[in-house]
């Protein structure tokens, strides 16, 4: 693992993110101004710099709320930013919901509703429904943490288990609702992105059920009762109380990768993207990407060296143990072990909100010397991806990661350089 390669691979990251800056990506996409008050909601990971962007950008006073994680938060001048918990949802997040709710209750049709969504939002609101408690919204959020399961079917049950998810929230209010979304989410459905607060979906209470059959999800008895009982579905697509509103997705994973790529050229090294909407068990996507960089290596198959292989999406992690780490280290840790011995092959794995899982990482490096300088510093690789400890081995060998909070989110980025 050289330096220059390190630096290399740090500057695709940056390029990625800077694709999905706020202020740049707001450019060209906000609403006409009403006739009436401007309200700016909003939750998610880079919701506060989304906001303080658009402050800045609109040209009438603006007031609102927008909720992102535990120091996460930046300055605005007339929009109020309060943190939560994420993963898990916390009272700080609940309390913060109702303060939402309540600004959304007093405003009429002349009015506007700018909603600023962003990954890690379905955490952040929320709202358990009549009934639940917010325990039982954590518990539910832990649960499917643990499952292993897609965001797509995560989400499917969230949006029948709330007060705001699957387009509720924008049910709340008279006012026009603008949403405008960083994608985070493989497809960019953004009835996907935090549980689609103000943007409706397919989803219904029958589709959760056969979500959590299909991926035997354990769910507490009071969710599964709430499910069973409830009488009303989250708003269908065509319903009337939306139908003035706009959705616009204004940054992704897909423009991401493209300026990642678009950087790579610039210095003489052909890009290719495998794909923007990766998904399964992180350990398992390692492995075919690792399988696909060895092929590379040893027989300039499917593509010539010097290369760059780029991907992006959301897997998962179905945790057996309590380590430390997220579903990037673990992706890492996997392929560093598949790649085991191989000269010329280096990659870096990170979320670009810049924090990935339990700690304050982002991401790491590895090559085929990765799983040596483990054991020589004491820890044993295989063991440590059975033990969901990634972030311990990675952190051991001193190949961790850690840009800090980037501001936005458009979920994971992994670069493998083939020399």
């Amino acid at each position: 693992m050289t330096p220059d390669d390190t630096v290399f691979l740090t500057r695709l990251f940056e390029a990625a993110v800077a694709a999905a800056d706020p202020a740049e990506a707001l450019r060209g996409h906000l609403p006409d101004p009403p006739k009436g008050r401007t309200v700016v909601i909003g939750a998610g990971k880079g919701a506060a710099q989304l906001a303080q962007a658009f402050e800045a950008a609109w040209p009438t006073p603006v007031e609102g709320i927008v909720v992102t994680r535990y120091g996460y938060a930046v300055p605005c001048k007339s929009l109020k930013v309060l943190e939560a918990a994420h993963p898990v949802p916390d009272a700080a997040g609940e309390a913060a919901t109702q303060e939402v709710l309540a600004l959304l209750a007093d405003l009429t049709e002349d009015d506007l509703v700018v909603a600023l969504i962003t990954g890690g939002g379905s955490a952040l609101l929320a709202a358990p429904p009549d009934g639940l408690t917010l325990a039982d919204e954590q518990a539910l959020n832990e649960a499917l943490l643990a499952s292993g399961a897609p965001i797509g079917v995560m989400n499917a049950i969230r949006k029948q288990v709330s007060r705001v998810k699957g387009g509720r929230l924008a049910a709340a209010t008279r006012a026009r609702v603008a949403t405008l979304v960083v994608s985070d989410v493989p497809g960019d459905d953004p009835a996907e992105v935090a549980s689609g607060p103000t943007v409706p979906g397919p989803a219904t209470r029958a589709t959760a059920m056969a979500a959590i059959r299909a991926w035997n999800i354990s769910l507490p008895e009071s969710i599964l009762d709430h499910l069973a009982k409830a009488s009303e579905n989250a708003p269908a697509s065509d319903d009337p109380r939306l139908a003035r509103n706009t959705v616009q997705v204004i940054a992704s994973a897909a423009r991401s990768l493209e300026a990642a790529a678009a950087r790579a050229a610039a210095q003489g090294i052909p890009a290719h993207i495998l794909s923007d909407a990766m998904e399964g068990e992180a350990r398992d996507i390692a492995r075919a990407h690792a399988a696909i960089a060895r092929e590379v290596a040893l027989r300039d198959r499917p593509f010539a060296r010097p290369c760059l292989v780029l991907s992006g999406g959301e897997t998962t992690v179905t945790l057996r143990h309590k380590g430390k780490g997220g579903r990037n280290t673990e992706f890492l840790l996997a392929f560093a072990l598949a790649i085991e011995g191989q000269q010329g092959i280096m990659a870096l794995a990170a979320d670009t909100d810049g924090i990935d899982g339990s700690e304050d990482n982002a991401g790491a490096f590895a090559d085929g010397q990765t799983c040596a300088r483990m054991r020589a510093a004491g820890i044993d690789p295989a063991e440590a991806l059975a033990q969901n400890d990634a972030w311990t081995a990675f952190n051991a060998c001193g190949q961790i990661f850690a840009p800090g909070p980037t501001g936005t989110n458009v979920n994971d980025f992994r670069a493998i350089l083939i020399r």
